[in-house]
């Protein structure tokens, strides 16, 4: 009888230490890594223009000319009988699209339109980055002008801001403080360099976009960012929490531990996880999961490569906004294990997931309300 006992406390005592081995490992939080500046243009680091240089699009009537002439023998393949978009974009509605790119789409108009902005270039860790630099006018000398960086996403530009610029960098009546906002296209968009070399992820754009804002003369700054420039907004409120003054995004992402096992669990008790007029947002979680795997390939990418950074939590004041038509939807429960100065989870009753370009007005109302709370908070 004593031989059992022993077996019994052995396997109870090993039990226990695997379950807490177990339970280590899953919540492990890795400590935040330094990254330095990386080169990641073409051939070994070497001396560059560093200056600031003023840019103006100009596309040449030679480019435009061939544009036009590939447009017109563009060849597409029928689309499957009785479908629409199921299985990809379908060829008869791009047919139209191909025609009005060709014959009604006034690019001079357009090109004319995207100079309206002050645009400038310099080298930037090996690259040549593009980015609006757009300052306010006419400020009262008791307004305090804010760095404020703004982060497009996939597959958008700096287009996307267009519209809340001026609501941004316009002085606003009853509020003490107006932007400055610097607009960068991410590596490889728009008329900004991509890498010559691999590896060039969200983590490493987020020292990039460090090093910017720091060749502007901004050692510390404000920071919005959806869709990806959500993700690389939240990296750079991660790794350079001394430089980041808030940070504000319409694309809150975190993946804490044993985010899965309590989402699971909240299966049986939704309440417990999300606020019950959010509850349809992320439950049942078979219609929402279903969602992410069809449309989404964010969902692939944070099931197979985990971000280790995403686990890390931030000091830096936050502020997230929802937007009805968003792709995911992250209860305020799993943001507060990230964002530990969640000052602000607003949720709006329109719009989707290119918010300053569908709402610029909601977008610019819910960052000047975040930015107040976050200066409110520094003066306490």
């Amino acid at each position: 009888m004593g031989l059992w006992r022993i077996v019994l406390f052995v396997s109870i005592g090993l039990t226990a230490i695997g379950i807490g081995s177990l339970y280590n490992k899953l919540t492990y939080v890795p400590p935040l890594p330094k990254l330095e500046s990386t080169w990641w243009g073409p051939g070994q680091p070497h001396n560059v223009d560093k200056s600031i240089r003023p840019f103006r699009i100009n596309i040449s009537q030679e480019v435009l000319d061939d544009l036009n002439t590939r447009l017109q023998h563009v060849k597409l393949t029928p689309p499957l009988e009785g479908i629409g978009f199921q299985y990809g974009f379908n060829t008869d509605y791009l047919k139209k699209v191909v025609d009005f790119w060709r014959t009604k789409y006034n690019w001079r108009e357009r090109e004319a339109y995207l100079n309206s902005f002050p645009q400038f270039k310099t080298q930037v860790d090996g690259l040549d980055i593009h980015f609006l630099h757009v300052k306010p006018k006419q400020v009262p000398p008791s307004t305090r002008v804010l760095p404020l960086l703004l982060l497009h996403g996939w597959p958008g530009s700096v287009r996307e801001f267009y519209e809340i610029i001026p609501l941004l960098t316009t002085p606003r009546e009853g509020v003490n403080f107006v932007f400055e906002v610097v607009v960068p296209s991410l590596p490889g968009y728009g008329f900004s360099e991509g890498a010559s070399k691999p590896g060039l992820g969200a983590v490493q754009v987020a020292v990039v976009f460090k090093d910017l804002m720091a060749r502007l003369g901004f050692d510390k700054f404000y920071l919005q960012g959806g869709d990806w420039g959500g993700i690389i907004g939240a990296n750079m409120a991660t790794l350079f929490q001394e430089k980041v003054l808030g940070f504000h995004s319409n694309f809150c992402n975190t993946n804490p531990p044993l985010y899965y096992i309590k989402l699971l669990l909240g299966s049986f008790w939704p309440t417990l996880i999300v606020d019950e007029k959010h509850v349809d947002k992320t439950y049942p979680l078979s219609t929402h999961f279903s969602f992410l795997v069809e449309e989404s390939g964010y969902f692939h990418i944070q099931a197979t490569k985990p971000d280790t950074i995403g686990n890390i939590p931030t000091k830096v004041p936050t502020a997230c906004v929802w937007f009805p038509n968003e792709i995911r939807y992250y209860p305020e429960y799993f943001l507060r294990e990230k964002y530990h100065n969640l000052l602000q989870n607003s949720h709006m009753k329109q719009g989707g997931h290119f918010a300053a370009l569908e709402e610029p007005k909601l977008l610019a109302e819910d960052i000047f309300s975040a930015i107040k709370l976050m200066l409110d908070q520094k003066k306490t």
